[in-house]
């Protein structure tokens, strides 16, 4: 029987009712999309990860590199400090001329402005509690009047670098008789 309405087709009970292949379509549709998805967030987390990784390699390499350069000026300063003890002893002695004393105490000012500034300082041990961290004792001399572990004297300077102890001040320590 033909239809008499052109415009109007004849609709089956199939075309209103989605077949099983096309369930099957739209399910499959919806699993690819949630493995995408999942996939997607996985790569995005382990792109974060790295990220962050990535990151802290960084500030790791520039702590170590800041330590290097640190050390490094640690070790020249170490160095230079004997050089320091010898001007000490050299502005102890007496001299005729007073402009040569002049210079080398303007030498040992400049030399320890330079130290200061690249973070060396020295250590007061005078009256102060023995402490084997931080002093060496070269010289144990028993009285009665200070106290047990007092530094005496000091033979040579300790010295911080950076708050660090760069060198061992030697002192004389006070211990009962």
């Amino acid at each position: 029987m033909k239809n008499p309405d052109p415009d109007r087709s004849e609709v089956s009970s199939e075309d209103s009712v989605p077949s099983g292949n096309e369930e099957q379509q739209l399910a499959a549709l919806a699993a690819e999309r949630d493995r995408l998805a999942a996939e997607n967030a996985d790569l995005h987390d382990r792109y974060l990860r790295i990220r962050a990784e990535f990151d802290n390699a960084r500030r790791r390499f520039e702590q170590q590199r800041s330590e290097y350069v640190q050390f490094a000026a640690s070790d020249l300063v170490k160095e230079i400090l004997p050089i320091v003890d010898d001007f000490e002893r050299a502005l102890q002695v007496e001299t005729a001329d007073s402009n040569y004393a002049k210079g080398v105490k303007l030498i040992y000012q400049r030399l320890q402005e330079i130290l200061k500034k690249l973070g060396l300082e020295p250590m007061e041990t005078c009256g102060q509690q023995f402490d084997p961290n931080r002093h060496q004792a070269v010289e144990r001399v028993p009285t009665e009047s200070a106290e047990d572990q007092t530094i005496l004297g000091e033979f040579q300077k300790g010295y911080l670098f950076k708050g660090k102890l760069l060198r061992p001040a030697m002192v004389k320590v006070a211990v009962k008789p």
